[in-house]
């Protein structure tokens, strides 16, 4: 059977084909808060010693200086993930006593840079509060935020903040994706996080 032959036959199936019923949506929860003698007897030690044998990746998220604020905002950051294909939306976890945040937010805009293996000090000097964290870092532009897009990662998403949502002690953060692309640092590997350390 030709190519036209083919696709006669694929209109043919799919005009006899029943549409699916709708899905009806699930009820949604009913939400309220937990009561202190209803929380979990979870220790703090040991919920980050169990979820620290999930080894992650790591990110730096940049965002660009808003108007009165010295320079570019940005912190490290190993709650990142990708959520959505279509529209395209990733994901980031942020504390909510983050001094970076509020900047973030402020911007509107940001640009998560996937950190190559060895890039572990650029890593740490994001971690830290208070310091001149773009101080001897190599970066551009990111072509749809001007978020800093910083030399040598495996690569970089840049993004509009889309929502933001409440998760106990941190914020989740959606972000539509504006333009992406991959670093120059593609051939080094990805920088990990497991137990405390990096990979």
């Amino acid at each position: 059977m030709g190519h036209a032959g083919m696709a006669a036959a694929a209109v043919r199936y799919l005009g006899s084909a029943r549409a699916p019923a709708p899905v009806e949506a699930l009820p949604r929860p009913e939400l309220r808060c937990v009561r202190e003698d209803e929380r979990a007897p979870v220790d703090q030690t040991e919920f980050r010693r169990v979820l620290g044998n999930f080894a992650t990746g790591v990110t730096v998220v940049t965002a660009p200086a808003c108007d009165g604020e010295d320079g570019p905002a940005g912190f490290a950051c190993q709650s990142f993930s990708s959520l959505s294909l279509d529209p395209p939306l990733v994901a980031f976890m942020v504390g909510r006593t983050s001094t970076t945040w509020p900047r973030i937010a402020r911007a509107g805009v940001f640009c998560v840079n996937v950190l190559s293996a060895g890039q572990g000090e650029l890593c740490r000097a994001f971690a830290v509060s208070g310091a001149d964290k773009f101080a001897n870092v190599a970066y551009d532009a990111a072509p749809a935020s001007s978020s800093p897009r910083l030399a040598g990662t495996l690569a970089w998403i840049d993004c509009t903040v889309h929502a933001v949502h409440t998760g106990g002690d941190h914020l989740i953060v959606v972000g539509r994706v504006d333009a992406l692309g991959a670093g120059d640092g593609d051939e080094a590997g990805p920088l990990l996080f497991h137990k405390g350390r990096f990979l």
